[in-house]
């Protein structure tokens, strides 16, 4: 089972707010700690299983449900035994839920799955680290090598191998199917 964000090895600079007014104690606790070049690793047992980059990460700690924001954009590497990037993620906003064990990604999300050549887009997507599975009610588009599919609703699993669209909606075949290029 891989770590959660909470847990991954992490290296940047951090700089926790601070503020000499105990008076508002509430206020203080909703200050949230500061990250800079983000660079965090997940493992599963002693394997890298992927690699976080982000510019920039809030992380509130001392919120009544706790999180970490990446409101600058966040990059996931995620790899196979042998070190190999099998698939990568993309969003420019995520939002980690450590007590749920869960991402929130949003605004321009793209997973590829680098061996397979598949690509999905859509506007969010929720990361599920316990399952290690992708979600969304949305809708999606997967680029395949053959064709583009269109539908409302995915499951996948962390590394795109495989995925599961609830509702498709169309598809398209392309070039690269062997039909004539006009």
């Amino acid at each position: 089972m891989p770590h959660s964000l909470g847990s991954w090895d992490s290296a940047a600079s951090v700089n926790k707010h601070s503020r000499h007014d105990h008076a508002n104690t509430r206020k203080q606790q909703q200050m949230p700690e500061e990250a800079k070049n983000v660079e965090s690793y997940m493992s599963e047992g002693a394997k890298v299983k992927g690699k976080l980059t982000s510019p920039f990460m809030l992380r509130y700690q001392k919120a009544d449900t706790p999180y970490s924001e990446f409101p600058h954009t966040l990059h996931v590497d995620f790899y196979t035994d042998s070190l190999v990037v099998e698939s990568q993620m993309d969003a420019k906003y995520g939002k980690y839920l450590p007590n749920q064990n869960k991402v929130f990604l949003r605004d321009s999300v793209v997973v590829k799955n680098i061996l397979k050549g598949d690509t999905l887009h859509c506007k969010y997507l929720w990361w599920d680290q316990q399952t290690q599975k992708f979600t969304t009610d949305d809708s999606v588009q997967i680029y395949t090598p053959d064709k583009i599919l269109f539908g409302t609703g995915m499951e996948a699993d962390q590394n795109f191998r495989w995925y599961t669209i609830k509702h498709l909606t169309g598809s398209i075949l392309t070039a690269e199917n062997g039909l004539p290029n006009k």
